[in-house]
């Protein structure tokens, strides 16, 4: 079985249609996404209704990323604490309720935290961030007993999450397996394409992954996101083109 996780789309809808091209190339057979759909990118409420379509399918398993769970909280105080972070995404989020659709904020609002999954006898855990919150991170390099740590109220055999933008992979001493699937709308790169990973599972349970990292129209994107009409929009606009820092400044 072949199967897609996708995470942190952000709201850019070319660098996830160029995604799904591949998957479809590629003849999986289920999608998983990891949340962070629309926010602070150049086609939120589009991204949104594209996701929802996809959903409708048997085939595809979603959770909500920790800014799906902000936007659908519609809260000034997370505006607030956001801006504390940095005031373009608390800029871009004040922008997007405003845009998106009050139906599809409520579709964001709806989506669960983690989903667990069992494939061949193989235990699946998807998550945003970690199995504990889903804005805490997995970075790559990190010592393995703090990715331990954070696994310890799981038994699952393989974790998915996203959030950081970074792809990466651990093999804990428990053998559990983590991977970071990366970013689909804004991934942190000096040479950005849309990253997803493809998962093999067959019969026995044994599994393969791989980060897959695929070219997409990012000037075109790019361009959408500047005629967002708040502050700082085009700082976020030349992330899509590169990305040495996380967030905008």
């Amino acid at each position: 079985m072949k199967i897609a996780v996708i995470s942190d789309i952000h709201g850019n809808l070319r660098a996830l249609e160029s995604v799904l091209k591949n998957i479809e190339e590629e003849c999986c057979d289920r999608i998983f996404c990891l949340g962070d759909l629309a926010m602070a990118g150049p086609q939120p409420d589009q991204t949104i209704d594209k996701i929802k379509q996809l959903a409708q399918g048997d085939n595809f398993e979603l959770i909500q990323g920790n800014t799906d769970e902000y936007l659908g909280l519609e809260s000034l105080s997370i505006y607030e604490n956001i801006k504390k972070l940095n005031p373009i995404m608390a800029e871009a989020y004040a922008y997007d309720l405003k845009i998106i659709k009050p139906e599809n904020i409520q579709f964001l609002k709806n989506l669960p935290a983690q989903k667990q999954l069992v494939i061949f006898g193989l235990k699946i855990l998807l998550v945003h961030g970690s199995p504990r919150a889903n804005n805490e991170n997995i970075f790559p390099s990190m010592p393995v007993e703090k990715v331990e740590e954070m696994l310890k109220d799981t038994d699952a055999d393989l974790i998915f999450c996203g959030h950081t933008h970074q792809p990466c992979g651990y093999q804990t001493n428990s053998k559990q397996t983590v991977v970071n699937v990366g970013s689909v709308g804004r991934p942190l790169s000096e040479i950005p394409k849309a990253c997803y990973v493809l998962l093999t599972v067959d019969k026995e349970g044994t599994f393969y992954v791989e980060h897959r990292n695929i070219s997409y129209d990012k000037e075109a994107a790019a361009e959408e996101l500047k005629r967002q009409q708040f502050d700082g929009a085009n700082k976020l606009a030349s992330m899509l083109l590169s990305a040495s820092e996380r967030y905008p400044s």
